[in-house]
């Protein structure tokens, strides 16, 4: 495994994004435990993008225009739903220390959807991984397998360093409601700017 292929998955998975932002709102509402769940979501909406890849479905997604698309609105539909939820029910994002515990499934599912429904990830599997694989390499595959799995890795632990980071802020904001209306707000217009870059990307 080579160093150039380390730094680069850092940029490109402690760059602020989606899986990003989730587990910062994750961790900031319930606290840490659920900061930590969110990061692990994110990691397995990296697994069906890390099989396309593999197996060769994202050159039909890249040669595809309506699966790309199709795929790519239904992301931007989601985060405009996400959006919609921040803004409008404060228990998103409420701090309240006597909160019921996070439900584990529902992190789950709203953390691995948000990396699903992202087809510039399974391109970016596509296009990234075979550059750290020597050309006719016999095992190739694994090599991509293993490299994945370092993605994967690395992704989990950045994401939830966001989110036990964010969970250890609660103590500075649980106090102050105006804080936390600017940052369901912060977060809700995040959304929707994500969900802007989305709609304007192409093949």
């Amino acid at each position: 495994m080579s160093i150039a292929f380390l730094l680069t998955t850092l940029v490109v998975v402690a760059t602020p994004g989606t899986g990003a932002v989730y587990s910062i709102a994750a961790g900031l509402s319930r606290g840490s435990r659920a900061g930590v769940i969110a990061a692990f979501g994110c990691t397995l909406g990296v697994v069906p993008h890390m099989i396309a890849a593999i197996t060769g479905l994202a050159a039909i997604l890249n040669a595809s225009a309506v699966a790309f698309q199709t795929i790519k609105w239904l992301g931007v539909a989601y985060l405009l739903y996400l959006a919609w939820q921040v803004w409008r029910d404060r228990s998103l994002i409420e701090v309240d220390a006597d909160s019921t515990p996070v439900s584990f499934w529902r992190v789950i599912r709203t953390a691995v959807l948000i990396n699903l429904l992202n087809p510039k990830l399974t391109i970016f599997f596509f296009a990234f991984l075979p550059q750290f694989v020597p050309a006719g390499e016999a095992d190739g595959t694994w090599h991509m397998i293993g490299l994945s799995l370092v993605f994967m890795a690395l992704t989990f632990v950045v994401f939830a360093l966001y989110g036990v980071f964010a969970a250890a802020m609660r103590a500075q904001v649980i106090t102050r409601p105006k804080v936390m209306a600017w940052l369901r707000r912060t977060f809700a217009a995040t959304y929707v700017l994500l969900a802007g870059r989305l709609a304007l990307e192409s093949r």
